[in-house]
């Protein structure tokens, strides 16, 4: 048996800690890229409307179900699913879902997360300086395809993470929490408030913040669907992975509220940072989509700021820093769910537990790098493997896996449980619990198959 203060090392010492830890496996690239992305190519403020009333109605809740099956059983997820569903082992299966969403994640996530590394790099180097849009489109061609310096890139973001997590929950992840979340959000705050300055800024506010409901349409509607799906993480058990690690007093509705606001302000945020600067230069259009991060935006900031070159550089290293921050922040998450499933179930140090992933993750990181180059002919059902993992995860595992979840707690589990871990066994008050219940047993999981039908194109060869 473990001592008293050695499973309190197993905890997060602080609710802010939790608070910012699980935010941090929330907010990451897919709020500083997908979401601007999303908004542009589906019309903006109106879009917006949308996401944030599934961040509410469905997003939220299936997160706070994370934290419900995590905080009851306070160990590995498929433990975690045994104890809540009163001792069933047949649940213990579902401790596998986070290992091969963990692994899959973060080996083509990473390949990303390294892009901004190598662009931070270039940005520190003042290397965007004086070139021309052709300039940026043909160097980020050409890095992408490399079979070496991204391969390198995703290695050093990996092994970063794995220093993080092998130091623990509290002197690592919590740590790394309390310290890269304040300076994600420090420099969110410096950029908005540059691109806010720019002369024509109002045209990206319309855009933003004007809805024209003419757009919208059954897709806009799935998209933003998906989009708050998504940008909680939820349903592949990161955040079932951390609610492990909460206290007994940690209010889950009303924290998993403030996860929620925080994720949704980050990706606001990041629209007031790419939406004034894009209207900035005449030509440019909203819905560029993922070369808005890596192509679009170096040149905006020269030419914007082509007078001003100090200005110009710091812009754009701050904006590649604050990338890697959400990359790191994400990234440590999904690396946590594979290495504490090893490290408990063979009982074996988590150090030995994160080297071991991390090793795994480099070499399949470097099959989906190399997608891009020398092995864009390697392809299974026509995908290469950077796109087979995102598939897998993002249209199989995490529908799929945000179903199941939906469906133990809202069915499965015994009311009495879940209400007692909804109020932390009477001592605090939880109104919104009937209508939470309701959700997750209705709801949820319709939601989920839409978005999960729509992911595989079902609504398209329908009509």
């Amino acid at each position: 048996m473990k001592s008293q203060k050695q499973q309190n090392k197993n905890l997060f010492a602080s609710k802010v800690g939790a608070i910012l830890a699980a935010a941090g496996s929330a907010v990451g690239l897919g709020n500083v890229w997908r979401f601007p992305t999303e908004t542009g190519e589906n019309g903006g403020a109106a879009f917006i409307l949308i996401y944030v009333l599934f961040m509410l109605l469905l997003a939220t809740p299936i997160m706070v179900t994370e934290f419900v099956i995590g905080r009851h059983g306070q160990s590995s997820v498929g433990e975690s699913f045994v104890k809540m569903s009163g001792g069933n082992k047949a649940w213990r299966w579902m401790g596998l879902l986070p290992v091969v969403s963990g692994i899959l994640v973060l080996s083509y996530y990473a390949v990303i997360a390294g892009w901004t590394m190598h662009y931070t790099s270039e940005a520190l180097m003042n290397h965007f300086y004086g070139k021309t849009a052709a300039d940026y489109s043909a160097e980020f061609e050409a890095f992408s395809s490399d079979p070496v310096r991204p391969v390198i890139w995703t290695a050093v973001i990996i092994l970063l993470t794995g220093g993080v997590v092998a130091l623990g929950v509290q002197k690592g992840i919590e740590r790394g929490a309390k310290v890269m979340m304040p300076l994600l959000f420090l420099f969110i705050i410096i950029l908005v408030g540059c691109s806010l300055s720019l002369p024509d800024a109002s045209k990206g506010l319309t855009f933003l913040f004007r809805p024209d409901f003419s757009k919208v349409t059954s897709s806009v509607v799935l998209s933003a669907m998906g989009q708050a799906f998504f940008s909680l993480s939820v349903g592949i058990g990161c955040l079932c992975t951390y609610a492990c690690y909460f206290q007994k007093n940690v209010d889950l509705m009303h924290d998993g509220m403030k996860v929620a606001v925080i994720d949704t302000s980050v990706a606001l945020l990041s629209g007031l940072i790419i939406f004034p600067a894009v209207y900035s230069i005449p030509g440019l259009q909203p819905d560029a989509g993922p070369s808005l991060v890596f192509v679009t935006l170096p040149n905006v900031f020269q030419q914007v700021f082509s007078d001003s070159p100090v200005i110009a550089y710091s812009m754009s290293l701050v904006f590649y820093l604050l990338l890697v921050m959400a990359a790191l922040t994400s990234s440590i998450s999904m690396l946590e769910m594979s290495s504490v499933y090893f490290s408990t179930k063979f009982k074996i140090p988590r150090v030995v537990s994160t080297f071991a992933v991390s090793i795994v993750c480099v070499v399949l990181g470097s099959f989906c790098s190399l997608s891009f180059g020398d092995w864009k002919d390697v392809t299974f059902f026509g995908m290469g493997f950077f796109d087979l993992f995102d598939f897998i995860v993002a249209k199989l595992l995490m529908p799929i896996g945000g179903f199941i979840m939906c469906v133990f707690v809202g069915w499965i589990v015994d009311k009495e449980v879940l209400k007692n871990e909804m109020t932390n066994g009477g001592a605090i008050k939880s109104p919104l619990y009937v209508v939470y219940r309701f959700i997750i047993r209705y709801f949820a999981p319709l939601c989920i198959f839409l978005i999960f039908a729509n992911e595989l194109g079902w609504f398209k060869w329908l009509m």
